[in-house]
């Protein structure tokens, strides 16, 4: 059921077990999309050499006689994941996709384009690569920033569906969608502005973060009073770039994605909201049933831990339902689930549910990461510069966490701060699997001084 036009991510994960075989959990750009055993996919494999012959297929993982000791199912996640990925890119060069020199526009935030000469078969890496020789952008600063995956809507927003990872091959991504509203921007892809100086001592990293601040002002991201709306027209008026730039990260939301209009349980069930992400939180400005609007900060220390599901929602034309005996058209409907420690002992799970619930994920997986390097004393340029191999290696007490788009996970999976165990003991009505979801390595626990 992938896609490989659309460019989707997948990914399996280890999970529960049925009678003494483990079963894998396949993840779709983040989200859980179904739970097979390991016969079920070798048969898909045999389906799919039938299909498109062996040249295309990679060697599946072989079959063992006896039960898998824990270095052997460690050993099997690893070729799983290898074989999706090799499989993923083999069927997409049979897909009519020819490999040639094209061109392709990347937006900056601003609304300027740069167009680059890539080959369709580029993947991410690529094309930010050209993107920065274009610019002129030094090969140690590429690192601090990513391509989106956006859409614009008809009043000039934009509505980030993604980041493109690292195995997808851009320009099939935003063909295949067949529409001139999604476009590749080019935006910074860390959340510290402590990093902003190291950004700003060149002259074509200045220019992408003042193009950037300037952006997300007009576009109202950055909360801005009278006041300091003068004192930025005026830097901007005098080309004070880095002077606009520092009053900027003086600013709320600096920095912020927001997310468009959504609907959140929390405080109570079927509140409007709207979500933005930065300075490693969610922020929330909910509408409540009473027509008052409420906002407040999950700060992703203390997440838990987080899932994305997906649900086939039937569409109704202005019926109750569908005809008897019709096949109903049906939407996908994306949620992001967290579990937060609301008070000291206290947890509690909050959902949103919005078709941007990929891009959260995202969001929060990119935070902890930056978080967990900058615990460990690691180096964030090269935490950034890591996305050949998609992974960060954490101490010796701590398992390395996996980055989008490839993820495998076993039921053993602990947390740095707590175990996995026992979260199905939750009375939360979004209980889940010990596998079905991100843990949260950067999860702390909090004292009575800090709730």
């Amino acid at each position: 059921n992938n896609n490989n036009k659309q460019q989707q991510a997948t990914g399996v994960g280890g999970g529960g077990r049925a009678s003494t075989e483990n079963a894998y959990n396949i993840h779709v750009n983040g989200v859980l999309h179904c739970r097979v055993r390991y016969s079920q996919l070798l048969g898909l494999h045999e389906q799919i050499k039938k299909e498109y012959g062996n040249n295309v297929v990679p060697a599946f993982p072989p079959k063992r006689i006896f039960t898998l000791t824990p270095a052997e199912v460690e050993q099997r996640r690893e070729q799983l994941e290898k074989y999706m990925q090799a499989g993923e890119k083999g069927l997409s060069e049979t897909q009519q996709i020819p490999t040639e020199e094209v061109p392709l526009e990347i937006y900056l935030s601003n609304g300027h384009k740069v167009k680059v000469n890539i080959l369709t078969s580029d993947q991410t890496e690529d094309v930010l690569e050209a993107v920065a020789l274009k610019l002129d952008l030094p090969d140690d600063l590429v690192g601090y920033f990513s391509l989106f995956l956006v859409r614009e809507g008809v009043d000039g927003g934009l509505t980030f569906i993604r980041k493109l990872q690292e195995f997808e091959l851009p320009y099939v991504s935003v063909t295949s969608l067949r529409s001139s509203d999604f476009h590749i921007i080019l935006r910074k892809s860390y959340w510290d502005t402590a990093y902003d100086s190291n950004v700003m001592e060149n002259r074509v990293g200045l220019n992408l973060l003042y193009t950037q601040t300037v952006s997300d002002i007009e576009r109202g991201w950055i909360l801005v009073n009278k006041d300091q709306h003068r004192q930025l027209k005026s830097l901007q008026e005098k080309g004070s770039k880095k002077e606009l730039i520092r009053l900027g990260q003086t600013l709320k939301y600096f920095g912020y994605i927001k997310f468009d209009p959504c609907i959140t349980d929390f405080p109570e069930k079927g509140c409007h909201v709207i979500v933005s992400a930065g300075n490693n939180e969610l922020n929330f400005h909910v509408k409540l049933p009473n027509e008052q609007m409420k906002e407040g900060s999950f700060k992703v220390t203390r997440m838990r831990c987080w899932r994305v599901t997906s649900s086939q929602v039937p569409v109704v034309n202005g019926t109750a339902g569908p005809a008897p005996g019709s096949s109903a058209k049906c939407d996908v409907k994306l949620e992001l689930a967290f579990e937060y420690l609301m008070s000291k002992n206290r947890l509690q799970w909050v959902t949103i549910t919005s078709p941007q619930a990929i891009m959260m994920s995202i969001c929060l997986q990119s935070m902890v990461d930056e978080l967990m390097v900058k615990k460990s004393g690691g180096s964030i340029t090269k935490m950034l510069r890591k996305r050949h191999n998609g992974s960060l290696h954490r101490s010796d007490s701590q398992q390395a966490v996996k980055s989008p788009p490839i993820l495998v996970r076993t039921g053993t999976t602990k947390l740095s701060s707590v175990s996995l165990r026992g979260i199905t003991a939750s009375n939360s009505a979004n209980d889940i699997s010990g596998s079905d979801f991100h843990g949260n390595y950067a999860f702390e626990g909090i004292g009575d001084d800090d709730l």
